[in-house]
Parts: structure tokens; C-alpha cells; sequence
């Protein structure tokens, strides 16, 4: 029997190894090789040649599970190959990287699809960060891969890719983090037609409510005559503008604010590129991630602008969001990946996790109501309007653009402003 190595898989299988465990490294080469050709082989089978593969290992899966001990690295990245997702053994989603093929599956299958747009890619460890929490909080989440794997067609492609910073402290120690960026869920029919949008992080609960809304949205909009479909979507979107403008109400009114300021409207024609750090603070998880470098690039007056601006709405966002605190529970798959993938802090044996997820937590109620009010409320407002909606591509030119501030046409998203000046030899740019 002759047994062909296909280069990539093998290839991406031996660069992860230098990041595992030692003992992982001592995967024979052979089972490298047979699982690499056994995911070559089933990637080109669709979401049934993943549930082959896991029924497959089964065994070594269901017991790592259940103890609560990671499958070994060569079956972790052989699943990350075959679902080109990454972590997928804690989600076990299989994702088109070809719209064309995702739309022939909806086609046949009668799903709509869920078209993930990010910067980087979903298969790799740094993608932009909002898509890193996709993969931790919503994916891995029980009710929500169920729903995912039995009611939609999955498909992501990658806008950028995601600006990368090193901080190298200088005696071997190296801190990788990424800068900018945002993610976006599109739910479109079998054509590709967009027909609703989910922008940035919400929680499980709100994700799971956003995802069955949408499907059956598709599903009516699907079964109406062509003349007719125009007008479905306009009443959808404003629909649905209402009723996000009377929970606005109703959450101001329950903290006792009884003349409620309108929706935020974002700017429809920004004068400039926005800088890196208005963007990053669309998003507040991500925030917390990226504001520690991002601070170093700004200017004083940048500073005290973005001071005034948290006093002013910050407080109210923070009790809105706790309006919604149950929503944002995550379940123990996700738990259990965070557990996987944190450092444990040095100079102490205390096991932060339960303070991390808190945090996590909190912030993600934050994302889910501001993104809900702020940016999902105006995508609303475009499809109600028409304005390039009827493409995904258009429409996600606009997203970028208009909500999550890094436009196609600044190649530095925000992180190199025209009259800045840095006193580096050619402004730094290598």
C-alpha cells in the first residue's frame, strides 16, 4: 500500500508541535501521515466526512472529554485542518472556506448559511479577537453548535489579515497579541443574499435568540414570490428596529432615566480614517485586550477625549448590561477551553479562572447591548432603506467601513495617522 503525504496538513501538524507538550511531540510520524490523508479525504466530504471522523476516534475523544484532558496535539490539529476552525474538538463545526461550495450545500440542503467575516483566519490562533471569542464563548456552547450543526451551513472568510504586535522584553520572554479588527455573522439564503447581520460578540443566550430569529426569516423570505421578497425585508428590518428602540426604552426606564436618549446613529460619511483605538473600542471585550498597547499610541488629547466620553455614557452602559447578566453564563465546554488555553499568573498558586470568566462575563453583556443598540440597529436602518444590502460583499464593505471603523482604504487600520510623527527612520514602516 502506498501512502502519500500531503504536504500542508503535515506541515501546519509538525510547526504546531513546537507550542505543545513535550509528550505530544512524540507522535510517530506514521500517525501524522495517516491523519493527514484521513482529513484530506473527508474535508472533501462536507460535514458528513466530519462526523466520520469523529466517530472515528470516539473513543480517544469521549474519554479525553470526559476527564477533562485535551485530545493529543496530532488529533487536534488534524480536527482543526478538517473543520479549518480552530479548537474545533471543543466545537466540532465544519466550516466552508468557499462561499460557492457553502451556497451549493444550502442549495441541497435547504440551510441557510452563517458567513463569519474577520480579520486573519478562524483556523489560526491569532485571528482578530473578537473572532477568538466566538471560538471560546458561542461555538463550544452546547444549545449553539447543536443549532449550528443542525440548522445552518457554516462558511468564513478572512477581510485582512489581522494586524500582529511583539513586545519583546528582552530576556526570551516575547508578549504576541493582535490590534484591531472586528468580526461579523451574515445569515444568508442559498443565493447568498443577506437577509439579517449579527455584528461583533453577543452572549450565548442572545447569539442562540439572533440565530433562530434569522432562520426563520430565511425561511419565509425563501418561500415568497420575487416581487414580493423586497418588501418582506423591509418590514422585517423595521420590525425589528421597533422592537429594539422599545427594549431601548424599557431597559432606560427600568434604571429610572424616564426621557431616554435616541439610538446612538453612527456616521454614515466618516471625514478621515478612524484611529485604531476608536475602533477597538467598539468592541468592550476585545478593548480590554487590545487598550493596553493601544494606549501607546495615542495622544494626549486623544486620552482625555476618550475619558470624557466614558463618563458620560459608560456608567449607564454598565447597569444596562446588567440588566442582562443571565444571558451571558457560559456553559462548561466553554469554561473548560478557557481552563485549556490560559497562562497560569506568576508568583501565585491560586487558580484565577473563576475571576477571569467573571470578567469575560461582564464585558460580553457589555458587547451584546451596545452592539445590539449601536450597530445592529443601523444595519436595520440600511435594509430597510436598501442601501447596499443586496450583497454581501457591498454590505460588508459598508460594515467595515461605517460600524467597526477600518475601512478597505486605510491599509494601517487607524494605526498610523497622516500627521502623526514618530521620530523612527521612515516613520517605522519596515
Amino acid at each position: 500500500m502506498e501512502f502519500k503525504i500531503f504536504k500542508y496538513p503535515f506541515a501546519l501538524m509538525l510547526a504546531s508541535f513546537s507550542l505543545l507538550q513535550t509528550a505530544d511531540a512524540q507522535t510517530p510520524v506514521a500517525e501524522i501521515s495517516k491523519l493527514s490523508q484521513e482529513v484530506s479525504v473527508l474535508r472533501k466530504q462536507g460535514p458528513s466526512g466530519l462526523q466520520l471522523f469523529l466517530k472515528s476516534h470516539r473513543n480517544t475523544l469521549d474519554i479525553n472529554s470526559s476527564d477533562a484532558v485535551l485530545p493529543s496535539s496530532a488529533l487536534r490539529v488534524a480536527l482543526d485542518e478538517l473543520c479549518q476552525q480552530r479548537d474545533c474538538y471543543a466545537s466540532r463545526l465544519y466550516w466552508y472556506t468557499d462561499i460557492e461550495q457553502a451556497k451549493a450545500a444550502a442549495r441541497t440542503s435547504g440551510k441557510p448559511i452563517l458567513s463569519l467575516r474577520l480579520l486573519g483566519r478562524l483556523d489560526q490562533d491569532l485571528s482578530c479577537a473578537n473572532s477568538r471569542f466566538f471560538r471560546v464563548a458561542l461555538y463550544p456552547n452546547g444549545e449553539i453548535s447543536k443549532l449550528l450543526q443542525d440548522h445552518f451551513i457554516l462558511h468564513w472568510q478572512s477581510v485582512r489579515p489581522v494586524p500582529k504586535v511583539t513586545i519583546d522584553f528582552g530576556d526570551g520572554r516575547k508578549l504576541e497579541r493582535t490590534i484591531t479588527g472586528n468580526s461579523i455573522h451574515y445569515i444568508l439564503d442559498a443565493s447568498g443574499r443577506p437577509i439579517d447581520a449579527i455584528p461583533g460578540l453577543y452572549s450565548p443566550r442572545e447569539f442562540l435568540r439572533q440565530l433562530q430569529q434569522a432562520e426563520v426569516a430565511v425561511k419565509d423570505y425563501s418561500k415568497l414570490a420575487k416581487s414580493d421578497r423586497g418588501a418582506f425585508l423591509r418590514k422585517y428590518h423595521s420590525d425589528r428596529l421597533n422592537s429594539i428602540q422599545a427594549q431601548w426604552v424599557a431597559d432606560l426606564s427600568r434604571l429610572g432615566i424616564q426621557s431616554p436618549p435616541k439610538l446612538v446613529k453612527v456616521p454614515s460619511n466618516p471625514s478621515q480614517p478612524p484611529t485604531a483605538e476608536r475602533a477597538s473600542s467598539l468592541a468592550v471585550s476585545k478593548m480590554r485586550v487590545e487598550t493596553p498597547m493601544l494606549s501607546a499610541f495615542q495622544s494626549d488629547a486623544e486620552r482625555n477625549q476618550n475619558a470624557l466620553a466614558e463618563i458620560t455614557d459608560q456608567e449607564v452602559w454598565n447597569k444596562i448590561a446588567q440588566l442582562y447578566a443571565a444571558d451571558v453564563k457560559l456553559d462548561q465546554n466553554s469554561i473548560s477551553l478557557i481552563r485549556a488555553k490560559k497562562s497560569q499568573p506568576v508568583n501565585t498558586k491560586e487558580d484565577n479562572l473563576p475571576i477571569i470568566v467573571k470578567k469575560f462575563e461582564t464585558t460580553m453583556a457589555l458587547d451584546t447591548v451596545r452592539n445590539e443598540y449601536m450597530l445592529h440597529s443601523q444595519i436595520h436602518q440600511w435594509f430597510m432603506q436598501g442601501k447596499q444590502t443586496s450583497s454581501v460583499e457591498a454590505l460588508n464593505e459598508q460594515v467595515y467601513a461605517q460600524l467597526f471603523l477600518t475601512p478597505s482604504f486605510d491599509p494601517w487600520l487607524g494605526l498610523f495617522p497622516s500627521d502623526s510623527y514618530s521620530a523612527i527612520d521612515n516613520d517605522g514602516i519596515r
